[in-house]
């Protein structure tokens, strides 16, 4: 398989589907003008306008791992692109995630170790879960969303495409998050959101006393 992207994420998975799945990652792919090195974890780095001739549909499958820019767009786009040209795409679910019960994954779906799916879960196409997530039962994550870690999603979710949720927020049950949102870390949601909205956390606002008055740290 090759792995579009030569990022944080596309190194780290790399490692992830080497130590924990049967492929075989054998090289990487960006467009040319974002080409910086010819070689990336001792694989070649090749253009994606080469990589039809070099690295065949019929041959290879991929992983767009490319971040969250644009509320995930340059991903979604990207995964367009490949799809249109024939490639098919591997998903991957750490053997250290716990899974209960069907839980459905979409194609070109990354989900880190430590996240737990609960049943009836369905995550779509597209998606990365980093590491240690909640995923309530029954939730609908949709495609092209990007959960970072530690996030807490109640059960009966429906989080819509192209969302972000930060570290350490929680959503409460029955919610839904509605397209192209983005849910602050450490926010706090407890009822369903608007197309497009940010819903900071609370921030980093110091409060009126110092540390050394405090009692108990």
């Amino acid at each position: 398989m090759v792995i579009f992207g030569t990022g944080d994420y596309a190194r780290i998975a790399t490692l992830y589907l080497e130590q924990d799945s049967p492929h075989e990652v054998v090289a990487f792919t960006v467009d040319a003008d974002r080409m910086e090195d010819e070689r990336l974890l001792d694989r070649e780095v090749v253009p994606f306008d080469e990589l039809q001739s070099r690295y065949p549909p019929d041959a290879c499958e991929m992983l767009v791992a490319v971040a969250y820019t644009g509320v995930n767009k340059a991903r979604a786009s990207i995964f367009e692109r490949c799809k249109e040209i024939g490639y098919g795409f591997i998903s991957y679910v750490s053997s250290r995630a716990t899974q209960y019960g069907p839980v459905e994954v979409g194609e070109n779906t990354f989900v880190f170790d430590e996240n737990t799916l609960q049943p009836f879960v369905s995550i779509g196409d597209n998606c990365v879960l980093w590491s240690g997530n909640h995923i309530g039962h029954d939730s609908k994550i949709g495609p092209h969303c990007f959960i970072t870690s530690h996030v807490v999603i109640s059960g009966n979710c429906e989080i819509g495409p192209y969302c972000f949720i930060g570290v350490n927020a929680t959503l409460r049950d029955g919610l839904k998050v509605a397209p192209e949102c983005v849910i602050g870390a450490g926010a706090t949601l407890l009822k369903d959101t608007e197309r497009g909205g940010v819903y900071p956390g609370d921030g980093t606002q110091a409060i009126s006393k110092k540390s050394w008055d405090l009692k108990g740290i």
